[in-house]
């Protein structure tokens, strides 16, 4: 029998402090979260309802097909900055007439959906993910393009906007702009690469210099409609494939493209018929520690993803501080790597590389659970090769081709994080949990790091060293590594798709999976040289 036996204490003390402190951690991100979908305040919400328009939100509501999901991504993005929470865009994978797209809409109401650095790393990440899962993108424009206060940080990679719309039309993947306001300057390229355009009559304007910059460069008298109207490039210029009536005709039109693309998802379908997981997703809430330093078995986490909660384990007796082992999500098949014990040693190292092979040997896709320290350090693991396992391990999965997916649901620390499939390592999704830390290391450790050189420094130059000053470095440095290493702030930063309830971890898969499977999915060939 390959079902999981689940021996999770859902009445005792701890549970119940980790459920409590998890809940807590989710109020927070729901907080933050609010203030993104609260745009840019009261008073420019209504401004902009005055003038007869929709939210952005409101926009991709009526977009989607009827009850479809939206799998909101970087919700977080500019978190700890000086920009709005949220990065004056929404983007996310949602289903238009049957077929999953990549959905990015400008928020008229922070700034007039001006781009700053945040929204634009949001932009590209988007853009990533639409191209590496073959998805068609569809943009709901209204934009005063960039934050020219950023222009700095903004103008030279913002050309890669562009780059990718083209690309993505080479590569046969449709993209969509739906203008419903401003696209200037050199937003105007926007529909202007975009294989279908959809203008909102008396609504849209597209140029690359409005009236008073051409009155500046060449002394002609213009107004906006003859200049980039709506109307006026359906009918003039050619620019507008389609004149909208108002909004909501913009979004039927747009819709009526996606309908006529004829498009086919190239991965294989799921199995038709699975069963949901034996226990309640609900418990998800209780299992990670308040403290990341007391494990926890992860094997409880994949009995509440999983179908059926069947999990085939593959070497369970070896390495047993990473959990392997195959089973199907929402009836995808998937390989699965979970660390049990946080560090990894040699033995583990090997597994997951063995693991990862035969991944690509089946094409099947991998999904990673993240609660690593690293690699096991120490002179007896050093001489036993931890380097040159470790790195058999990164190699596997840098030269892995099927698609990978990480949760990071504890710590993951340095090393660890690269060889699990850390963000740097291009997994097609990477969310994490309320829970989750990530930094070079513990903030302890790191502290414990700098006061052992500082005091090999001292003791070098024949000085006694200050104790009461360590205390302080270190109370200061572990405070500052913490705050680094918490979900929030490295959402703020991009690293991860997003924060996600535990309980919605396997919706999230399985929404993520589907979106994989528009493509091929093809293990690699040959891998580079393992260190033996």
């Amino acid at each position: 029998m390959t079902t999981l036996r689940s021996t999770l204490d859902t009445k005792g003390d701890s549970f119940a402090e980790n459920r409590d402190a998890m809940l807590a951690k989710l109020a927070e991100i729901e907080a933050e979260h609010a203030k993104a979908i609260a745009g840019g305040g009261q008073k420019y919400v209504e401004r902009h309802r005055k003038r007869g328009k929709l939210l952005a939100r409101e926009r991709i509501e009526l977009l989607l097909d009827e009850d479809a999901p939206f799998l909101e991504l970087s919700p977080l993005a500019a978190w700890g900055t000086d920009y709005h929470v949220g990065g004056s865009m929404v983007t996310g994978i949602g289903v238009v007439e049957g077929v999953e797209c990549m959905i990015i809409a400008s928020d008229p109401t922070v700034k007039g959906g001006a781009m700053n650095p945040s929204s634009l790393k949001k932009g590209f990440r988007a853009a990533d993910i639409a191209a590496q899962n073959r998805l068609p993108t569809i943009n709901l424009v209204e934009s005063g393009g960039a934050d020219l206060p950023a222009q700095k940080e903004i103008f030279i990679p913002g050309g890669r906007t562009f780059r990718d719309l083209t690309r993505s039309s080479a590569a046969r993947v449709p993209t969509v702009a739906l203008v419903f306001g401003n696209s200037t300057a050199g937003g105007a390229y926007l529909p202007g690469m975009s294989d279908y355009v959809v203008m909102v009559k008396e609504r849209a304007k597209v140029f690359l210099g409005g009236p008073p910059l051409v009155k500046m460069a060449t002394g002609e008298e213009s107004d906006d409609e003859s200049l980039g109207g709506a109307e006026m490039h359906a009918r003039v210029s050619g620019l507008a494939d389609f004149l909208a009536a108002d909004e909501r005709d913009a979004i039927r039109l747009g819709r009526g493209i996606i309908r006529r693309l004829n498009w086919h998802k190239q991965g294989p379908a799921p199995k038709p018929d699975y069963a949901g997981p034996r226990y309640a997703a609900e418990d998800l809430l209780g299992i990670v520690p308040t403290d990341l330093k007391v494990p926890f078995d992860p094997r409880e986490v994949v009995a509440r993803v999983v179908d059926d909660s069947d999990f085939d384990e593959f070497k369970p007796l070896y390495g047993t501080s990473l959990v392997t082992g195959w089973a199907t999500v929402h009836g995808y098949p998937v390989g699965i790597l979970a660390n049990a014990r946080g560090v990894l040693f040699s033995e583990e190292s090997q597994k997951a590389t063995q693991f990862i092979q035969l991944a690509n040997q089946s094409d099947t896709p991998l999904i990673f659970l993240h609660n690593t320290t690293g690699y096991m350090v120490g002179k007896e693991y050093e001489q036993g090769g931890i380097i040159k396992h470790g790195a058999m391990m990164i190699n596997a999965v840098s030269n892995s081709t099927v698609p990978h997916i990480s949760v990071l649901m504890g710590a993951s620390y340095g090393a660890g994080h690269y060889g699990m499939c850390g963000r740097a390592y291009d997994p097609r999704f990477l969310f994490a949990w309320p829970s989750a830390k990530s930094a070079v290391m513990g903030p302890q450790q790191l502290a414990g790091v700098l006061s052992i050189v500082a005091r090999q420094a001292a003791a070098s130059r024949g000085q006694e060293y200050d104790e009461e000053q360590d205390v302080a470095m270190r109370a200061m440095v572990e405070g500052r590594i913490e705050a680094e290493s918490l979900p929030m702030f490295l959402s703020g930063m991009l690293y991860d798709d997003g924060i996600i309830d535990p309980r919605d971890t396997r919706t999230v898969l399985g929404l993520s999976l589907s979106a994989i499977h528009n493509g091929p999915v093809r293990g690699a060939e040959r891998f580079g040289v393992f260190r033996m």
